[in-house]
């Protein structure tokens, strides 16, 4: 598995925010989505904050790979889907940590349920 550098995961996980491209089918990017993103360990992580409904979270899903921008890096990905539970809690506590200012609304729609189960990890390509 392609790992991250230093520099690209310090750079990525204190940017405020990512952009993030899904692929079509045929290959071609779809419009860029800004998301949070936040870093534990050497590890990225980013959740859809509208669940697993929303339009470029089921274009991941059906294409695991696209590219992304944060923190003066572009990179190509892929990304898997997260569901073990003592993953899931540290990535709680990043988000928690990294975007508290904005308010406990946000950060309690980022550590809910249905929010939980649209977590993907960043995977440089």
């Amino acid at each position: 598995m392609n790992q991250w550098t230093s520099d690209e995961l310090t750079r990525i996980g204190a940017a405020e925010e990512l952009e993030i491209a899904t692929l079509r089918p045929d290959g071609t990017r779809r419009k860029l989505v800004t998301i949070w993103v936040v870093r534990v360990g050497d590890a990225l992580y980013v959740r859809s904050y509208r669940g697993r409904g929303s339009a470029w979270f089921r274009a991941a899903l059906a294409r695991p790979e696209g590219r992304i921008w944060a923190g003066a890096v572009e990179k190509d990905v892929a990304w898997v889907e997260v569901d073990d539970p003592d993953t899931q809690a540290h990535i709680d506590a990043a988000y928690g940590a990294k975007y508290r200012r904005y308010g406990a609304g946000y950060i309690e729609t980022m550590v809910s349920p249905a929010v939980r189960a649209a977590t993907l990890r960043l995977i440089p390509a």
